[in-house]
């Protein structure tokens, strides 16, 4: 199949960048990834300059490899990374527009590489539990109702890749924020922390310069890992305990 690639071209964060038309012929068996690698092979034989992106595991678990694709985080199929998008999903002559995460608290570094490292900021403001641990314990140690610890399960789930910021019109990553601070106050290890953690977490979000959450739900549609918008919910109502304990 033959393509028509828009990819966006950037040197470094303070050069002004544009798309770039490019033409490869890919296998519909191909990844997404794949297919850029196909691209950089014929742009270096041709003494070019490589397309810059991230990848890493290629497995759908590290979150390294998000793009925007025809204006869509991680492309067209719902619950996919773009390393897990196959060109499958595309026809022969089409034409597809790549871009990298669009965020203020993202610069872009190269190419569709971009700097994401607020979201770490975020977790080491407090996405974490100070008690020590030790071993790990036998299993069914502590008691945890099935409940409880499916729904730690399922925030847990977040790969941090971004996709949430890049599809929210505020670049809010609260979707993200919220896993990150849910699974653990969903345990019973997390609760000494549980206030402290949201007014950390949130407060970083916010300095990091991410927009605030305004419930347009395209962060669950785009994630990955189909987090649920009801974790936003969740820290919400950590976040408005914690500041009224705070105040009295």
């Amino acid at each position: 199949m033959q393509l028509v690639l828009h990819v966006w071209r950037q040197a470094g964060p303070n050069v002004k960048g544009a798309f770039a038309t490019h033409r490869v012929a890919a296998n519909p068996h191909m990844s997404f990834l794949e297919m850029l690698d196909s691209l950089n092979e014929e742009l270096a034989a041709n003494d070019e300059e490589p397309v810059a992106f991230e990848h890493d595991c290629r497995e759908g678990i590290c979150g390294s490899c998000g793009i925007v694709i025809n204006g869509v985080p991680h492309g067209p199929t719902r619950g996919t990374a773009t390393c897990q998008l196959h060109m499958r999903k595309f026809r022969d002559g089409d034409e597809i527009w790549i871009e990298p995460w669009r965020a203020a608290a993202f610069p872009v570094i190269k190419d569709l590489v971009v700097d994401r490292s607020p979201l770490d900021a975020i977790v080491q403001a407090g996405g974490y539990i100070t008690a020590r641990t030790g071993s790990a314990p036998d299993a069914n140690a502590i008691p945890i109702p099935k409940d409880d610890a499916e729904l730690a399960m399922d925030a847990a789930a977040c790969i941090g890749c971004g996709a949430c910021v890049a599809a929210c019109p505020n670049a809010s990553a609260m979707l993200f924020t919220a896993a990150k601070a849910s699974h653990l106050g969903l345990l019973p290890q997390g609760q000494p922390e549980r206030d402290e953690r949201a007014l950390k977490m949130v407060s970083m979000m916010d300095a990091a310069g991410f927009g605030g959450c305004t419930n347009h739900g395209e962060c669950e549609i785009a994630c990955p890992k189909e987090i649920s918008v009801e974790f936003i919910a969740r820290l919400n109502r950590d976040l408005f305990k914690a500041s009224v304990m705070a105040v009295e």
